[in-house]
């Protein structure tokens, strides 16, 4: 494994664990500082019941974490929660190391949810999602991505 990849998901995993229980301590992190910029990557493929986006870069910034808001299901515009976890994809074009998955709401809309801390700049990764349900199509859930 990528010694960079792994310190990223020992501390993805630390961070996951310390914030779970608690997804408001989320929104006193950098995050809210407005040092991470958001956006909304397009969808890369479906695989083994999750879809995953296009690969994001985190730009150079002060920004430490990667977060989610803004979640919305297409056909069910009143769900707004989903699991997410990350791909972390290594610049040797290795495989993935990923995130341990972490239940994300977003009540109220900008609540943003961690799903990973102290990622270095110039990271790419994908998010992913757990896929409820693929018919009469498959599931397609709006989010944001603030890195």
């Amino acid at each position: 494994m990528n010694r960079l990849a792994g310190t990223v998901t020992a501390l993805a995993v630390a961070g996951t664990a310390v914030l779970a229980p608690a997804t408001s301590a989320a929104a006193a992190h950098p995050a809210a500082a407005g040092a991470c910029t958001p956006t909304r990557p397009g969808t890369g493929f479906y695989a083994g019941g999750r879809v995953a986006s296009a690969p994001v870069t985190v730009p150079k910034s002060g920004c430490t974490t990667i977060a989610v808001s803004h979640i919305r299901d297409i056909r069910h515009p009143d769900d707004h929660c989903q699991t997410f976890l990350l791909a972390l994809l290594p610049a040797d074009g290795g495989d993935p190391t990923y995130t341990e998955p972490v239940q994300a709401c977003s009540t109220p809309p900008g609540h943003r949810t961690v799903l990973a801390t102290g990622v270095p700049d110039g990271t790419v990764f994908r998010v992913l999602y757990q896929v409820d349900y693929i018919e009469p199509e498959i599931q397609t859930v709006r989010f944001t991505v603030w890195r």
